[in-house]
């Protein structure tokens, strides 16, 4: 079993290199670190936030990286502290009292890693329970615009493990050195974000994060500690064995999301020596194969939807992989469908909203109609991001023919062309078109109308697409980075149906995008968010599509330039949420019904890499690509349930602002877009 080949794909960029010794500086009053450097790394790099106050005022000295937080248990009395300043130093070691818990918090060097201790002590003369233990790790993951970020900005990737967590802090240009942070004693269960909100940087800021200690039970004067280094690593492939060569372990799986009968294959790699490996999985123990410093397995799931499968090695430690079970994806699509039909078109003749997908609330049971009465945002009205539903309706009636969704996409194609657009094919959001006149949905509402060509083989609607698009170069010239530009497919249609002067006109205005692209290279424009994956995604996207119409390797150079960038989005972590997700970390609150800000995994726009990995698969023939193309979208099809209702978002934290996090939103809004490239990336369409 070769689990490492699959997932050790990521671009190796690498910087020449002398020593890469972690190098550090304490505030002067709190003793916590406020910087941090790897040596000999000449970019402008910030590690962490600057918890002065001056980079974000929010940001402030309390969320220095060693400092944190638990809430206390004595006697049934619950209270929560926070330790900010030392009560003393002594040497290397500084130490904190708050609450009934001394905090001795020592650093040391060893070779070119930091190591850092953290024992905590019950000073009183009674049991302490300690729960909700955080340790602030403010890493730098916020995005200022694209130079800033691509000079001096992380993407944190961060495995709550247990026994076996660690943080991936890949730099956002994908170029190394990159920053790691392994744990060696104790256990982190969770992380948590803090400081999110609308006003703190809108969705350009991911927030504080903070790792969560798994709880304690304290006797009198007993102490427990965690422990974990912090290194230089040049990336993936070199960050795992950077951990085994520290003596931690980590955890991988084949594939994360599986239907029902499948098997998965689990794999656990050691950097110490251990002959006592069991997996534990839904209540029921298997043994592990041993093959040098790894133990592996090979299971069938059991349980729909999530099923940990938990490794226990060592003394007492354990770790483990997120896997989900699903029925047959048939399956799962055809339920998809009925119910969007079914559930989630107006069909009030009386509503100028007549034939339009709509959220539905998965609560409530009903279709949200977002109404004056209620106060919400424009991301739930029946225009945008749902032009997925008949995006995916109209791929999946090519290979499924069914009279009702097929009477349902004319309903909606009606709607979409008399009332969502204007005479001009202007795209609006709302049937008013007093909404947003919005770069991002015009190709959608283009790629909806090929997909209808398809089907019905009517020119006119190929006239549409285009016009469609004609209407967005109107309004937004040629240097917008929109999603899903249909280039390849609008080209080939246009052709087929011998539409040459539309087809020539369309030709040169996307080589006009393609100019801008070249020109601007890895310095995007700032969009809705300043800097992200669906920025990245789209460019890479687009340069690929080009190179394919006219062979020109200029696009493909830029492409494969940039593929670095659109890769650092995403981590390795061992579960079907995170295994290869961009990070994104604002849709909860702008498409939920929970309005909860915080990393979103999955998220369905992390299947825009997986359409660019496709397309670079096609045109380069590198496997590894597609296989990762695969691996994306499969993971994404956990946001869609068994009866055929779906979540636009996975809150994937602990806590977001102290609220509970670990919960799909009730909204099924605009996730269909996974299942829309899912079909692309598996079948072409």
């Amino acid at each position: 079993m070769k689990i490492k080949s699959l997932y050790f794909m990521f671009s190796l960029c690498v910087l020449p290199l002398g020593a890469q010794e972690i190098e550090y500086q304490l505030h002067p009053v709190t003793k916590a670190i406020e910087c941090m450097d790897i040596r000999n790394d000449n970019r402008d790099m910030k590690w962490l936030l600057d918890t002065s106050g001056k980079q974000y005022k929010w940001v402030t000295e309390k969320y220095s990286w060693g400092l944190g937080y638990f809430t206390q248990n004595q006697n049934g009395i619950m209270e929560t502290f926070r330790w900010k300043q030392p009560s003393h130093v002594n040497g290397d070691t500084v130490i904190y009292k708050t609450g009934g818990i001394e905090i001795l918090v020592k650093r040391t060097r060893v070779q070119q890693d930091l190591l850092e201790t953290y024992t905590f002590k019950n000073v009183t003369a009674s049991d302490l329970e300690l729960s909700n233990i955080g340790i602030y790790v403010p890493l730098n993951d916020n995005y200022p615009d694209a130079a800033t970020c691509l000079n001096g900005r992380t993407h944190a990737h961060v495995w709550a493990g247990d026994n076996a967590a660690y943080i991936n802090a890949t730099h956002m240009s994908g170029k190394a050195p990159h920053l790691g942070l392994v744990l060696l004693d104790g256990c982190i269960d969770g992380y948590n974000i803090d400081e999110r909100s609308l006003e703190h940087a809108y969705s350009n800021f991911r927030g504080v994060i903070s790792l969560k200690v798994a709880d304690m039970h304290l006797a009198a004067n007993e102490s427990q500690t965690i422990s974990w280094k912090v290194f230089a690593h040049n990336g993936w492939n070199d960050f795992y064995q950077q951990i085994l060569k520290r003596g931690a372990a980590y955890a991988l799986c084949d594939k994360y999301v599986v239907e029902q009968g499948d098997k998965v294959k689990v794999c656990l790699y050691s950097g110490h020596e251990s002959d006592s490996v069991w997996i534990e999985c839904n209540g029921k123990r298997m043994s592990c194969l041993r093959n040098g410093n790894s133990w592996q397995a090979e299971m069938p799931l059991t349980q729909m939807g999530d099923n940990e499968i938990v490794f226990h090695y060592g003394q007492n430690r354990k770790t483990s992989v997120h896997c989900c079970l699903i029925p047959s994806i048939k399956q799962l699509m055809s339920k998809r469908a009925a119910f969007i039909v079914s559930n989630q078109q107006m069909n009030d003749t009386t509503d100028a909203r007549y034939g339009a997908y709509m959220i539905y609330d998965c609560e409530e049971e009903k279709l949200f109609l977002n109404d004056m009465e209620t106060v919400s945002f424009h991301d739930r009205d029946e225009g945008g991001e749902r032009l997925g539903m008949g995006v995916f309706l109209a791929k999946y009636y090519l290979q499924n023919e069914d009279t009702a969704i097929k009477e349902s996409l004319l309903k909606y194609l009606s709607f979409v062309r008399t009332r969502l657009q204007d005479q001009n094919f202007n795209v609006w959001s709302t049937v008013e078109h007093n909404g947003r006149n919005r770069a991002y949905n015009y190709p959608w509402v283009a790629n909806f109308y090929l997909y209808m060509y398809k089907i019905t083989r009517d020119k006119q609607l190929l006239k549409y697409a285009y016009e469609t698009l004609q209407a967005m170069f109107r309004n937004f010239g040629y240097g917008f980075y929109a999603i899903d530009i249909p280039v390849c497919l609008s080209l080939e249609l246009l052709k087929s149906a011998n539409m040459v002067a539309e087809y020539n006109q369309l030709k040169a205005d996307y080589l006009r995008i393609g100019e801008t692209y070249l020109r601007n290279g890895m310095y995007y424009p700032s969009h809705e968010v300043n800097y992200e994956q669906s920025i990245v995604a789209p460019a890479v996207i687009f340069l690929l599509q080009l190179y394919r119409e006219t062979g020109n390797e200029d696009y493909m150079t830029e492409a494969r330039r940039q593929m670095p960038l659109l890769e650092a989005f995403a981590g390795l972590q061992p579960s079907y949420h995170l295994n290869e997700i961009a990070i994104r970390h604002w849709d909860g609150y702008w498409f939920g019904k929970n309005e909860t800000w915080g990393d979103v995994f999955p998220h369905y726009w992390s299947t825009l890499s997986a359409v660019a990995f496709h397309y670079y698969y096609l045109y380069t023939g590198e496997e590894s690509y597609q296989k990762r193309a695969e691996n994306i979208v499969r993971n994404n099809l956990c946001l869609f349930f068994e009866t055929g209702k779906a979540s636009c978002a996975y809150i994937y934290p602990d806590h977001v602002n102290g609220k509970p996090g670990k919960f799909y939103d009730p909204f099924a809004n605009d996730q269909d877009w996974a299942l829309v490239y899912y079909l692309f990336v598996n079948n072409g369409i």
